[in-house]
């Protein structure tokens, strides 16, 4: 029977049809679409490359492209036996799947089973079809394509990158690491059982959520590849009997604060170029710090104390080398995810420091005579009067007794003749960009911490002046890798900027670094008492709402904030009370076994002068101390106090009205004390301190300590000393040497173990 022309050019157009979709299916697809950048998440490391966090890629989750050979086996016969058993055979389209998925389906009237293979998968996660018949289809043909345009390793590894594990981890490399902390090559045959399960259903067996569902189909699969051959009788029942050793959500994100810090520094534009990013942390001392600031704040609790920050700089870089931000990042209750070394807070008496380094600039020194007596000042809101830490007021003192004992009349007096503005300049130069308003609103105020500052900017600064007066930007990135492999190292430290000369600066750390000068206000056993040269000032704000400790050793400057997020006030508790001990702590670890001291520049000069007018001692003063001068600011009047009339009471640290006339007691230690040596901390910065109790009705010149029937040392008031601990059995007695004759105390008994 002859055809029609007509019929005879439908069926050739048919024929053409089928001949080109035929054709179609070995037409090659791009490999644009395949390329691995797009889905290579940032990895934010340490200083040493110690894995920080992985921040989600394009895709929107964690991934890190590697080849097959950087793939365990085990992991890749794990996968097949998982998803597609025949993938070696097919040509991306499994014929006999798709029968029997279309049946089971049928029969039980809903979707049941599925039919794709890995090449269809992996052309679902590069195209992103919906889930509907025409897309299914689609899929088969580009799969179908896809085998004719890649080699089966090269689909395999696209899909052992792309395919999704649960919680944002995309590929296996990502996902052994956040599961197992380690590279898919050392995946054992346990582990790659389990993450092989995953992909089928994320959610319903996430393990941190599911973890039991998650081992029971691992187990499933392990019993799958041994009865098809892919591995012994003996490996399966080694598997199954292998504890998984799952990491914790937690420990795969180490130092939150920090690389939020970091990711909010980086433009949009650029995170789509970087592979990993090497910062300037160390995770080390970080896991420590954060160590030490959760149970310091454990201890603090009564006191109204709910959180806390510390920051760690290295003044010769100005890398941040710790930044924890809060107890813990994930306490909702208490706001762990505010950042406490960059919220803003007023610093107390934490600017005092810097105050006094303007003055010191304009003329004044640390022998300067200051006033320490009610005064009302006046500010744009009426007037105020300063009170002291003390509660009490102590008349004329020397400008190193005002900062070192943070008197606070002196210091709003030296910032009132300076003026505020000039504070304020020389707070934007060393970086206090969180100071918004006017000099004039914060007025005087702003040396006792009106304004609001950040933790990252009272450290910077302090820093500086650990320079010798030089401000630097810190660093917080030492390297950046791109995705095309190239590495580009941002540019070393800036130049550091001259803020304060180096004797102003040299001044100002020698008086807080002066254990004596802060005696009146914090006693002899502060926290603030170093074994090495520390220099540091504490701060509390207004009504107890915040409490610092900052300070610096040649090396290192810490940074330390105790309060509430919420702006609730703590019971009373003070910076050397509450940020202090953290404080020391955290400079016990940072320097232990260095002793190094600060370095005074040649250009100063020291002086003999009398510590009660601050002039040049003469023959006539009872004592006279040491002071450094820049050249041209020291005393050129001899002292012209009447010290005859002057009469300087022996003033013991701990008196007793209450005694026996002529009696002497030992205050501390108490008798029967069992003391117990810190076995980390170094055996010479482990002492007590010990101190007597004498009667207001005799005059004790000095006091001799005796441990075991032999002396130790011969102490003026106020009586007290330092005994280095050594474990034994010891007799410890206080000798009063009066103006004729001497008292002894009763022997107190006490016992040091390791």
């Amino acid at each position: 029977m002859k055809l029609s022309n007509r019929k005879r050019i439908v069926l050739l157009a048919c024929l053409g049809v089928v001949f080109l979709l035929c054709l179609s299916f070995y037409l090659p697809i791009s490999s644009r679409r395949f390329d691995s950048k797009p889905v290579i998440s940032i990895r934010l490391e340490d200083r040493r490359g110690v894995l920080l966090r992985e921040v989600l890629s394009d895709e929107g989750g964690r991934c890190r492209w590697v080849g097959l050979k950087d793939i365990s086996p085990d992991l890749i016969a794990a996968t097949l036996a998982s998803e597609d058993r025949y993938y070696l055979s097919h040509s991306g389209v499994n014929l006999y799947a798709v029968l029997r998925a279309f049946s089971q389906n049928l029969k039980n009237q809903r979707v049941v089973s599925g039919a794709s293979t890995i090449t269809q998968q992996v052309v679902r996660n590069v195209y992103h079809f919906r889930r509907n018949l025409v897309s299914k289809i689609l899929e088969a043909w580009l799969a179908v394509r896809l085998e004719h345009t890649l080699s089966k390793d090269e689909i395999l590894a696209q899909y052992l990158n792309r395919i999704f594990y649960g919680n944002q981890a995309y590929g296996i490399e990502a996902a052994a690491r956040l599961y197992f902390d380690k590279p898919a090559a050392d995946l054992s045959l346990a582990e790659a059982a389990f993450l092989s399960t995953l992909p089928r259903a994320p959610s319903e067996l996430n393990p941190y959520r599911h973890f039991r569902s998650a081992e029971k189909r691992q187990k499933e699969l392990l019993r799958r590849m041994k009865d098809i051959g892919l591995i012994t009788a003996d490996r399966m029942e080694r598997a199954l009997q292998e504890p998984l050793g799952l990491k914790s959500e937690k420990e795969k994100f180490r130092a939150p604060h920090f690389c939020d810090f970091i990711l909010e520094r980086v433009p949009p534009v650029e995170r789509l170029t970087i592979a990993a990013i090497r910062t300037t942390l160390d995770h080390g001392l970080q896991e420590k710090v954060e160590t030490l600031l959760k149970g310091h704040l454990s201890s603090l609790e009564k006191k109204g104390i709910t959180n806390g920050a510390a920051i760690v700089l290295d003044n010769r870089t100005g890398e941040i080398l710790s930044m924890a931000g809060s107890r813990d990042f994930f306490d909702e209750r208490h706001d762990g995810q505010v950042n406490g070394a960059l919220a803003l807070r007023q610093p107390g008496s934490t600017l005092k420091p810097l105050t006094y380094a303007l003055a010191l600039e304009k003329g004044m020194t640390a022998a300067t005579i200051l006033e320490d007596v009610p005064t009302r000042f006046l500010t744009l809101e009426g007037s105020f009067m300063p009170e002291n830490y003390d509660e009490r007021y102590h008349g004329p003192i020397r400008l190193r007794s005002a900062l070192a004992s943070s008197y606070n009349i002196p210091a709003v007096a030296v910032l009132q003749t300076l003026g505020p503005d000039l504070l304020f300049r020389r707070l934007k130069e060393l970086g206090f960009t969180s100071l918004k308003k006017t000099p004039d609103f914060y007025g005087v105020g702003l040396t006792l911490g009106n304004g609001e500052v950040t933790l990252l900017e009272l450290s910077r600064a302090y820093a500086a002046l650990a320079r010798g007066g030089s401000a630097m930007d810190e660093r917080s990135v030492q390297s950046v890798t791109l995705k095309d492999g190239s590495e580009r190292t941002p540019a070393g430290p800036a130049e550091p900027r001259p803020v304060f000369s180096s004797g102003v600066a040299y001044i100002i750390t020698n008086i807080l670094a002066d254990k004596d000068a802060r005696v009146p206000t914090f006693g002899y056993n502060s926290p603030l008492n170093f074994p090495f040269a520390v220099a540091a000032k504490t701060g509390t704000s207004k009504d107890f709402r915040d409490n610092w400790t900052v300070g610096y050793t040649p090396r290192f400057t810490v940074g330390v904030w105790v309060g509430n997020f919420d702006g609730s006030p703590m019971q009373s508790v003070s910076g050397i009370t509450g940020a202090g001990p953290l404080f020391r702590d955290i400079m016990l670890l940072l320097s232990a076994g260095e002793s190094s001291s600060f370095e005074e520049p040649r250009s100063l000069v020291h002086v003999r002068i009398c510590p009660m007018s601050g002039e040049l001692v003469s023959a006539n003063c009872p004592s006279a101390i040491d002071e450094i001068f820049i050249p041209g600011t020291e005393p050129k009047a001899v002292c012209r106090l009447s010290h005859a009339k002057t009469k300087i009471p022996a003033t013991p640290l701990v008196r007793g009205p209450g005694l026996p006339k002529g009696d002497v007691l030992i205050a501390f230690p108490q008798d029967g004390d069992v003391f117990k040596l810190d076995p980390v901390l170094r055996r010479d910065y482990q002492s007590i301190r010990f101190k007597a109790s004498i009667s207001d009705r005799i005059e004790v010149r000095t006091i001799e300590w005796w441990v075991n029937g032999r002396p130790v040392g011969n102490v003026d008031p106020p009586f007290a000393m330092a005994w280095n601990l050594v474990p034994g059995s010891y007799t410890i007695k206080a000798r009063a040497h009066l103006r004729s004759g001497s008292l002894e105390s009763r022997p107190v008994r006490i016992t040091v173990i390791f």
